[in-house]
């Protein structure tokens, strides 16, 4: 329950925020369809994203507008802060619907309600869960309106955390030690993929003796032997085997709020080649967790890991690091600042990211990544796990 999670007054903090940009940008309404957004307003958690649903907020109206699906509205009242006025819902004939309607059409007669009709009003178009077809919906009902591209509004408000939202993420960040401590026991020779994976499950969803965990937001990926040279896929039937190299990225998700974690693992005795490269990537890691403070920027912090393996011969085009936190699937990320030459976010207080500086070559790769907050005498990281290429 939502009311659980956090109390009323940090959804009123959150929507005055979101309110004061919709002002700075003279927009007249914004309809939110990320789930993590929709939740960060409202508290609404339920797996229902695969059907359309936004939520609306109105400079003027007190509360944001929860619009969903008619068997969801009770999951709103049961999750969400919003009073009852607040939750609309649309009939289940606009899912898949055989008779021309669609969710939008629906979205478009709340917006009328809330006389924006003809106003400027921001999207979220970039967002994993708004099709084409619900902006067109959109623009056929309301053809007065002026609708503008404001996928990122939300997320930016969302990158300061608050006091609760990091005690949440530091509770992920246990049961990303116990899954990543599951993992590295369960692969060894002769083991099949899939039953690591079932055990970094496991510990993922058990959690603590005084907190469990819920599902997060990407799968627990798990490249292993060839492919490890590639960051993004997940386990096989195939079982392992002497000389793999084998890593692990996951996150532990506690209300929805992640810390997501990468180590390396080697079956058998690593050659000097992968041994020298995680120990590169550690060193390039801590430097760059050294240099992260109030007041520097993303590319900066990127620039000394850079330099930093440039030392070894070593170079990685890709970024390093992004901010996030809260999430559904498919990504914890928050889509806005990124440690990466040319950002010059600068890094402030309370925010969030996670330093991922994995080298990925043609016969290999290695890991090794740590969640960090932003503090006042520099990056706090949430896990405590060994930083270190670990065999079995």
């Amino acid at each position: 329950m939502s009311r659980d999670v956090f109390d009323e007054s940090e959804y009123e903090r959150r929507v005055k925020q979101t309110k004061e940009r919709l002002r700075e940008e003279r927009l007249d309404a914004i309809v939110v369809s990320d789930p993590a957004n929709m939740n960060y307003l409202t508290g609404y958690d339920g797996w229902s994203f695969y059907v359309h649903q936004a939520v609306i907020v109105t400079p003027e109206n007190d509360e944001p507008v929860w619009v969903g699906r008619e068997m969801d509205a009770n999951g709103a009242r049961a999750t969400a802060w919003l009073s009852e006025p607040n939750i609309r819902s649309y009939s289940d004939d606009h899912v898949h619907s055989p008779y021309d309607l669609h969710p939008m059409d629906y979205v478009a007669k709340v917006l009328e309600d809330l006389d924006v009709e003809d106003g400027r009003i921001g999207l979220e178009m970039d967002a994993a869960y708004f099709t084409a077809k619900s902006y067109t919906r959109l623009q056929q009902n309301l053809p007065a309106a002026d609708f503008e591209d404001r996928t990122l509004l939300v997320n930016w408000v969302r990158v300061k955390k608050s006091e609760r939202e990091l005690e949440y993420m530091r509770e992920a960040a246990r049961i990303s030690e116990l899954a990543m401590r599951a993992g590295l026991e369960t692969i060894e020779e002769g083991v099949p993929e899939y039953e690591a994976a079932a055990a970094i499950y496991e510990a993922l969803i058990t959690g603590t003796d005084a907190f469990g965990g819920d599902y997060p937001s990407i799968v627990p990926l798990m490249p292993a032997g060839d492919h490890t040279g590639t960051p993004h896929l997940t386990w096989t039937d195939r079982s392992f085997e002497r000389g793999d190299p084998v890593i692990i990225e996951l996150s532990g998700c506690r209300h929805r709020y992640h810390s997501p974690l990468a180590r390396t693992t080697f079956v058998g005795e690593p050659p000097e080649a992968i041994a020298h490269t995680a120990e590169v990537v550690v060193e390039g890691l801590e430097a760059a967790l050294d240099a992260a403070e109030p007041g520097v920027t993303c590319e900066s912090v990127e620039r000394v890991w850079r330099e930093t393996i440039a030392k070894h011969d070593m170079e990685k085009e890709d970024r390093i690091g992004y901010s996030m936190g809260l999430g559904y699937p498919p990504d914890w990320g928050e889509h806005t600042a990124s440690i990466r030459p040319g950002d010059e976010t600068v890094l402030e207080e309370d925010m969030t990211f996670h330093m991922i500086p994995g080298i990925w070559l043609d016969d290999y790769g290695v890991e090794i990544s740590e969640t960090f907050h932003v503090t006042s005498d520099g990056a706090e990281t949430l896990a405590e796990f060994p930083r270190k290429l670990f065999t079995t």
